[in-house]
């Protein structure tokens, strides 16, 4: 489990082809300090630390991950959010995030307001219900709250701060970036979903949210 609230950026360094999966190795700060089978969040994709050394460590992306996530684009040089997973008895800064992406979005534009940025991501039509005005949403492994929802998808505001100390500045219009929905409003949505699946009245009201 995370909390979508970035501990790190990491440097990959080399990324080695396997069959249909690819080895990472990363560079980071907090590198050192991990152990081999510990979880750690990549761009918000949970990966299994499989081999470290002073200040590296290496995970393996399998071709099912690499099919919905935009670990498959990574080239060495790029920057990439690392969490830890949460601590037992630590602190809830962002909201519960599982580090399992539900699919990758579109960055449609970037906008600069008075020091922050603005960007606006394009959803699915199977995924606009699950995203609400003021909800969180997991967006490259970072908390985030829903500026506002648009008639393509919707707005985050980043502050300086984030923009800073993620790849966010690195995101530019027509970038692809790592979702992951809310949990309990997946689990909201499936259940209203499996309720009355035949009742004519409850799928328009979900299909409204």
């Amino acid at each position: 489990m995370f909390s979508g609230i970035i501990e790190s950026l990491g440097e990959v360094v080399s990324i080695v082809p396997d069959g249909s999966n690819i080895h990472i190795t990363i560079r980071s700060s907090i590198s050192g300090e991990s152990y081999i089978d510990q979880s750690i969040a990549h761009n918000g994709v949970c990966l299994t630390v499989v081999a470290k050394s002073h200040d590296t460590h290496t995970v393996t992306a399998i071709h099912e991950t690499l099919s919905k996530t935009n670990l498959g684009v990574l080239k060495t040089g790029d920057q990439v959010n690392l969490e830890r997973s949460v601590s037992s008895g630590g602190r809830m800064d962002g909201h519960f995030v599982q580090g399992h992406v539900d699919t990758v979005i579109r960055c449609l534009n970037v906008t600069e307001e008075a020091g922050s940025h603005v960007f606006e991501f394009e959803l699915p039509a199977n995924a606009k219900n699950l995203v609400v005005d003021r909800g969180s949403v997991c967006l490259n492994g970072t908390s985030l709250t829903v500026a506002g929802r648009t008639e393509k998808g919707f707005r985050v505001a980043i502050i300086p701060y984030t923009f800073k100390h993620t790849n966010f500045n690195r995101i530019n219009e027509g970038d692809q970036v790592n979702v992951e929905f809310d949990i309990l409003g997946k689990y909201i949505l499936s259940y209203l979903e499996n309720l009355l699946p035949n009742h004519s009245t409850l799928q328009k009201l979900i299909q409204n949210l």
